[in-house]
Order: structure tokens, then C-alpha cells, then sequence
């Protein structure tokens, strides 16, 4: 069933008040980037514990050459979440809306 054009701003302004900011996003990735951080402020944490553990894993295992591999794994991985930030922000944004939608459907009684 449609929405109507009030219950349509109200998911939009809902909406507004809980998306994930890109700035917020690409800032933890500069500052904290290779421990996951915009990965967990994105709600992605299960890979954002692995990328914290490759982390880890490699700058204890460091001095025994093996976290080299780990560690340049690591910044790749990071370097390539630079691009999809945005694209996870914007899944993020899709289903927040049908969530948010879905709710102001139910309550209304699908009018």
C-alpha cells in the first residue's frame, strides 16, 4: 500500500535523523582504518573483528616476518573500503527506509 504524503515526510525525516554520516565514515577510516572502525560505525562488525585481528595479529607477529603479509593485507583491504564506503552507507540508507516504512505502514494499519 502507498504511502501517503505526510507518512512519506515522516519516513524522510526519520530517515534524516538516523543515516550514517560519509564524513563521520571516511574519518575513522584515515584515522583508524586498519583496526575497522568504519567498518564497526557502519555496522559491519564481523568483518570489522577480522580486520582488527589481522591487525593485531600482525604488528605482534611483526618481528618474526610473518606479519608483514598480514599487515600489507590489511592496508589493501583498507584502501579498498575507501571506495566502498559509500556504497555501504547508501545499503545502509535503502534498508533503514524500507525498515522505517515498513513500521509507519504497520501502525497506520496500512492506510
Amino acid at each position: 500500500m502507498a504511502l501517503s504524503t505526510e507518512q512519506q515526510m515522516l519516513v524522510e525525516q526519520r530517515l534524516a535523523n538516523d543515516k550514517k554520516s560519509t564524513l563521520v565514515a571516511y574519518l575513522l577510516w584515515f584515522f583508524f582504518g586498519g583496526l575497522g572502525a568504519h567498518r564497526f560505525y557502519l555496522g559491519r562488525t564481523g568483518s570489522a573483528i577480522a580486520m582488527l585481528a589481522l591487525a593485531v595479529v600482525g604488528v605482534l607477529t611483526f618481528a618474526i616476518i610473518i606479519g608483514i603479509p598480514l599487515l600489507i593485507a590489511v592496508g589493501i583491504w583498507a584502501l579498498v573500503d575507501a571506495f566502498l564506503i559509500p556504497g555501504m552507507i547508501e545499503q545502509l540508507t535503502r534498508e533503514a527506509r524500507a525498515q522505517i516504512t515498513a513500521e509507519i505502514s504497520a501502525t497506520s494499519g496500512g492506510v
